[in-house]
């Protein structure tokens, strides 16, 4: 009962978050986390660092891709996330023939009763939702798969010569499940830079697993508050934007990315010996919006150097691509952030 009075009373806050000044604003924003985190806790057990880098991706106005093999909850931690927060939700199961009407919509006959005449009417796909679940998107070619970039990128979706805007806010969650690779479509590199963030869920705990198990093999059911509405998610959005930054932390993450593209004069030796290409300027972009939702959330008016070191690795994990050294030499795209962010101090 507790529980549930102060979820209205958060409620009743955000509605009216509009009126407050800044400072008031990433107070409240920071209750409004607190209280996301402990919903999404009653069904979610665990997972705390990736649960923090969805909210940052959401305020951010990112999106995300999970990478993890079946049965990590994956889609319950999207599907949890979406019941916390009052926005439509829609989930795409990508297969080998899903087709790019099925996710985007299509034109239908239909005939006009009080005049006779027929005409074409669109019906929306299921990508005009809030909150979209792409389950397994390297299971569809990639003709489907393209068919997400525009919405990802512009927020519009273009249908038959006409544009149709999307509402928001707008986040897509993407799974990708890194075993059993035959049969399925590697994301192209122009689709995965639209992802803010690349995720690795990997293992509970022992005794996380223990706490898994008696609680959904019980009767046990969790009763979720909704915490935010659509109108609260955009003002804070917009926040994130406000949020100054000081020279120093834009110098750092910039000269970080920098970094990572071989044959310039900054790049370290092992850069060079392993990676092909390096991140973009999106990349450099994503940490410092990455690092100023991490300072807001924790109540904090900027972002220091920490915080861009905090999303340096799900923000640069798929946006390097190493050569045969590295594979040569049994080295991952993480091994190389740890060394460089190792190499690369304040």
């Amino acid at each position: 009962m507790q529980t549930a009075e102060k979820t209205t009373e958060l409620q009743q806050a955000m509605k009216i978050v509009e009126g407050m000044n800044d400072v008031d604003a990433v107070k409240a924003l920071k209750e409004a986390r607190e209280a996301l985190e402990k919903e999404i806790g009653k069904v979610i057990i665990g997972q705390h660092a990736i649960i923090a880098e969805l909210i940052i991706a959401l305020f951010s106005r990112g999106h995300c891709l999970l990478i993890g093999i079946p049965g990590l909850a994956k889609t319950l931690l999207i599907h949890t996330l979406s019941k916390v927060l009052d926005l439509k939700f829609s989930r795409i199961q990508f297969t080998p023939d899903l087709m790019p009407s099925d996710i985007v919509g299509t034109e239908v006959i239909e005939e006009n009763v009080s005049t006779g005449q027929k005409q074409f009417r669109f019906v929306k796909g299921p990508v005009f939702a809030n909150i979209v679940l792409a389950d397994e998107i390297n299971r569809t070619p990639p003709k489907t798969q393209s068919a997400l970039l525009e919405a990802m990128q512009e927020h519009k979706v273009t249908a038959s010569g006409n544009t149709y805007t999307l509402t928001e806010p707008f986040f897509v969650l993407a799974t990708q499940n890194p075993i059993e690779q035959e049969g399925t479509y590697p994301l192209p590199e122009a689709q995965l830079d639209r992802f803010m963030f690349n995720i690795w869920v990997d293992y509970p705990s022992v005794s996380e697993e223990i706490d898994i198990v008696k609680s959904t093999t019980s009767s046990y059911a969790s009763d979720l508050h909704k915490i935010l509405s659509a109108q609260d998610i955009i003002y804070f959005q917009d926040l994130v934007r406000r949020v100054p930054v000081a020279d120093n932390v834009i110098q750092y993450a910039v000269n970080l990315v920098s970094k990572t593209r071989p044959k310039t004069p900054t790049a370290p030796k092992f850069i060079n010996d392993w990676v092909s290409w390096g991140a973009g300027p999106r990349a450099s972009q994503y940490l410092i919006l990455g690092a100023k939702a991490r300072a807001i959330l924790d109540g904090r008016f900027m972002p220091e150097i920490d915080d861009v070191r905090a999303v340096t690795k799900p923000v640069l994990r798929h946006r390097l691509v190493t050569n045969f050294n590295a594979e040569a030499d049994g080295i991952s795209t993480l091994n190389i952030i740890e060394q460089l962010l190792a190499e690369h101090q304040s």
